[in-house]
């Protein structure tokens, strides 16, 4: 078999990805699509499915709240009756959280950043996995963490709490699923271009009493290559631990981030 062949997902791959709508899910979802795997995504944002599916055609989606377990298992459903088993679970859902000194934060908010980023992980890995178990493509799960999964987070507790957590649960499912051929890892983003980054730095400024163009100067500078990654970036780290060439890349936590050296 030729690396070529080795680098690229097979085709006709299933798979599902979390939040995929828009952001890093959506530029996932693309990538698979245009590799040639069959897509299902959900998302809570009835909007952006639309867009994605008339962008797309060929993708299915389902509208859901990755924090209910109702929604989730409606969400299996309809990738069993579409897809007719799984073979890569990109566990993609998350939130921002709040920003601000802990004994600022709002226990609501720590709450619903908990059951967005960490209790969906849980839901639907639980779903997924017999699913998994079950195919013969090289299967596996993709946690999206963050390098806030691996370096201290001041004033985004909530946030980095949750992506240590994701790290903790993809080894230890690495571990549990290794016997039976499903491989797990963590994708950790770092700065990524896009609203969303550039809400957090806009909360961060304002959290820290900075402007907005300071503190972006500031992240840009905490980065080893000085610039931001893309959502193709992370799509293609995806698309790589989906091939045959990742087979025995397991319970590995892999930053995309040009190197961030601290938070």
């Amino acid at each position: 078999m030729s690396i070529k062949s080795l680098l690229l997902p097979e085709p006709g791959l299933r798979v599902l990805v979390t939040a995929g709508g828009s952001g890093i899910g959506a530029a996932i979802a693309r990538a698979f699509h245009e590799l040639g795997a069959r897509v299902h995504v959900c998302d809570i944002d009835r909007a952006a499915l639309d867009r994605l599916t008339a962008e797309v055609p060929g993708i299915g989606a389902t509208m859901a709240d990755a924090s209910a377990p109702d929604d989730v298992d409606l969400v299996f459903d309809n990738v069993q009756s579409a897809l007719g088993g799984l073979d890569v679970l990109v566990n993609n859902v998350g939130i921002a959280g709040p920003t601000g000194a802990v004994e600022e934060l709002d226990q609501d908010e720590w709450d619903r950043t908990v059951s967005v980023n960490l209790n969906s992980q849980f839901y639907f890995a639980r779903r997924a996995v017999p699913m998994l178990k079950q195919s013969s493509a090289n299967p596996c799960i993709i946690a999206m963490s963050s390098v806030a999964g691996r370096l201290g987070y001041a004033f985004r507790t909530p946030y980095a709490s949750t992506k240590w957590a994701i790290v903790g649960l993809m080894k230890s499912l690495a571990i549990e699923l290794g016997p039976h051929g499903v491989r797990v890892n963590a994708i950790l983003p770092g700065v990524v271009e896009g609203e969303r980054m550039s809400s957090v730095i806009s909360a961060r400024a304002a959290a820290t009493g900075v402007s907005v163009q300071a503190m972006r100067e500031e992240y840009l500078r905490k980065i080893s290559l000085r610039r931001m990654v893309t959502m193709d970036d992370v799509a293609a780290m995806a698309a790589f631990l989906s091939s045959p060439a990742a087979r025995n890349v397991t319970g590995q936590a892999i930053s995309v981030d040009g190197n961030i050296e601290y938070l």
